[in-house]
């Protein structure tokens, strides 16, 4: 256990706080956590963390456009399947929902630390694998580059059949990546009977990147053929 365990450095006094004084709820969610600002985690510093605050405010916002029922309380569990610093689930602080966010393994930068600190629950998890859903399934689930980053580590029929396991009926995922890949993903999906359409990116249709927005329809099966 010890190497998944961050050490906080020791301290003087009874007074001092290891690792540094965090903030109060809910200020705690977007402020910059004292390992960042200490240059203890690597490959991220105070104006990147903000950066990504910044562009997952603008994504949010760009999401609430996409998926109107996002604002309005529809979706209560929610997943983030590489969740980098937190940034997505601080966006959505004002909905009445909460995030499980997920690191991958072998993610770089490491940010599972920054998640904790910012008062947020996340994990570590290999998404060729099977991922605990105990004792709740989820109800919109957020899948940026996941893709990409697994394409050449097996096969991703599998992670989304998994995604379709923990996803509840009629509810949603929203997936970001190259083009190439949203068209590979919406292939399987339609024959998972899920509802998609590919959209612009935020900043305009010349990104490279886009949004698939699938929606997991619910059915039992083609009716029986009355007999004769």
């Amino acid at each position: 256990m010890e190497t998944c365990i961050s050490s906080l450095p020791e301290v003087q006094t009874e007074e001092e706080v290891a690792g540094g004084a965090l903030k109060k709820w809910p200020e705690r969610a977007s402020a910059v956590p004292p390992r960042i600002t200490r240059g203890s985690v690597s490959g991220i510093n105070p104006e990147k963390f903000e950066e990504d605050n910044k562009l997952w405010a603008e994504r949010a916002g760009h999401y609430k456009k996409l998926i109107p029922p996002l604002a309005k309380g529809r979706y209560r569990n929610v997943m983030d399947m590489n969740a980098g610093m937190g940034g997505f689930a601080a966006a959505l602080m004002e909905y009445p929902l909460w995030v499980m966010n997920v690191v991958p393994l072998g993610s770089s930068p490491d940010a599972l630390g920054v998640i904790y600190d910012c008062g947020f629950i996340g994990t570590y998890h290999d998404w060729c694998e099977a991922f605990s859903t105990y004792p709740r399934t989820y109800d919109l689930i957020h899948a940026d580059k996941v893709f990409s980053f697994y394409q050449d580590r097996c096969d991703i029929t599998y992670i989304l059949l998994e995604m379709d396991r923990i996803l509840r009926p009629e509810r949603t995922v929203i997936f970001r990546d190259t083009v190439e890949m949203l068209v590979k993903i919406q292939a399987i999906t339609n024959g998972m009977r899920w509802k998609s359409q590919i959209m612009d990116h935020e900043s305009g249709p010349f990104n490279p990147e886009k949004i698939l927005v699938a929606v997991k329809t619910y059915w039992t099966g083609e009716p029986a053929q009355k007999q004769q």
